[in-house]
């Protein structure tokens, strides 16, 4: 490549301290320290707050208690992805937020942490405590094996009916496989839990498999009883400006899922590295490079630090890993050498009354040599086309509180609808289709 992106920046055994986990599993004497912090609150706000329902102290007290199988079981019934969850949730803006004691003297119960205690032991007793229903003869084809797709095949399945999952990628797993930062999820807990949900049975997956290309949803409806749709993003927004395909340029969510299923040693990052964007995204991609070697990262945002769609504690992590975030500036220019990359020009914004960003005329100049684009990614609907359209809002596919679609025999849910991108919607999102899909199939 050319600038100064290279590999190699650190050495092998750099690589390994850097890409561990970001926190430690908890000991069994953490775990229950901790769990004997819980007040079992009869109301239980932390239950509320989770997307999926989770009965939080009901797991809490059985880990205190010394029943981790059973403290899994009662996280896996609400949320097949529990273990990811426990990673990747933003547990700060969740659970965790509305614990009774995250108070000015106190912090809250680690629930996510708890979590991945309980249902890392389960995987680890290679224990499946999930059983399949009668077989209802009914079918569904579930679009996408990331996260929604996933919890609904799973549900479908224990329901009794057959399920085909279509994946596009030579893998299953979606974000949790190919998009979530390295150091969040490693590899083979994303993989194992994969094959756990799948080893319910029930469930085919077509890998390298896509709508659209392979096969239309006309085709599906025509073939099985039901259609569930569980597409990830697959548009990465442009900045709109020259030289934006130029050599160093890149989307953020290419390169994160190179670190996800290359070798990190042979990842070649740049000595400086900016980043567009103010998500967790940006956030992953930062924290990585600078992880990889680069000596300086620049995350840069067009609005404050109070809009970012990252969280407090992301922006910490980044922060504590090096990482300097500029607020308040917007990308004008991508400067270039001999068509390579060198420096990205910024205007300084101010935000109106609705928080909307406008130029001040003032700008900066920072010099680069890797620039990764993170300003969102978007549903391309092309894979939808053919036969009856589905319906859309805002870009996304209509649905409504049972994930129901406007075509009779099709359900969706995760990225492709409405509602926050998180792992945890995904997943209730897919868990609510496959009852009402259960009910359409049992009742019509």
């Amino acid at each position: 490549m050319g600038g100064d992106i290279r590999s190699g920046r650190v050495s092998p055994a750099e690589i390994r301290q850097n890409f561990s986990d970001l926190h430690a599993p908890l000991t069994e004497l953490q775990a229950v320290q901790e769990s004997a912090r819980c007040l079992f609150c009869h109301d239980a706000p932390c239950t509320g707050a989770c997307p999926t329902g989770i009965d939080i102290p009901g797991f809490i007290r059985k880990i205190a208690s010394g029943n981790l199988r059973g403290a899994a079981i009662t996280i896996l019934n609400e949320n097949i992805m529990g273990g990811t969850c426990a990673s990747v949730c933003p547990v700060e803006e969740l659970c965790e937020q509305v614990c009774v004691r995250n108070t000015a003297e106190d912090k809250p119960v680690v629930i996510g942490r708890l979590q991945r205690y309980a249902t890392d032991d389960l995987f680890a007793a290679g224990v499946q405590p999930f059983r399949r229903a009668p077989d209802s003869g009914k079918t569904v084809a579930v679009v996408g094996a990331g996260p929604a797709g996933l919890s609904c095949a799973h549900r479908l399945s224990l329901l009794g009916h057959h399920v085909t999952v279509l994946e596009s990628r030579p893998k299953p797993g979606g974000l949790n496989e190919y998009g979530l930062a390295a150091y969040k999820m490693l590899q083979q807990r994303a993989a194992r839990e994969v094959e756990f949900i799948l080893a319910v049975g029930g469930i085919t997956v077509a890998t390298e498999t896509s709508l659209g290309t392979d096969v239309s949803l006309s085709e599906l409806r025509q073939k099985y009883d039901a259609v569930f749709i569980g597409l990830c993003h697959n548009t990465v927004n442009a900045l709109g400006l020259e030289n934006e395909n130029a050599e160093g340029v890149q989307n953020a969510v290419d390169f994160i899922e190179h670190i996800r299923q290359q070798d990190l040693s042979s990842l070649p990052v740049g000595r400086n590295v900016v980043v567009i964007g103010g998500g967790n995204t940006a956030i992953d991609i930062a924290v990585q490079a600078k992880k990889l070697g680069a000596e300086t990262v620049t995350m840069v945002y067009r609005r404050g630090l109070a809009q970012m769609g990252a969280t407090c504690y992301e922006q910490t992590v980044a922060q504590t890993n090096g990482v300097l975030i500029r607020t308040h500036a917007q990308p004008l220019r991508i400067h270039t050498k001999a068509g390579t990359l060198s420096a990205v020009e910024f205007e300084y914004t101010e935000l109106d009354e609705n928080d909307r960003p406008s130029g001040t005329g003032e700008v900066f100049t920072l010099p680069t040599d890797q620039l990764f684009k993170a300003i969102g990614q978007s549903l391309d609907a092309t894979p939808l086309a053919g036969g009856e359209m589905l319906q859309r809002v805002a870009g996304r596919i209509r649905v409504d509180q049972q994930q129901r679609t406007s075509l009779p025999d099709v359900w969706a849910g995760g990225d492709c609808t409405a509602g926050k991108d998180l792992t945890v919607v995904a997943v209730q999102d897919g868990k609510i289709a496959a009852h009402s899909i259960d009910e359409y199939l049992n009742h019509g």
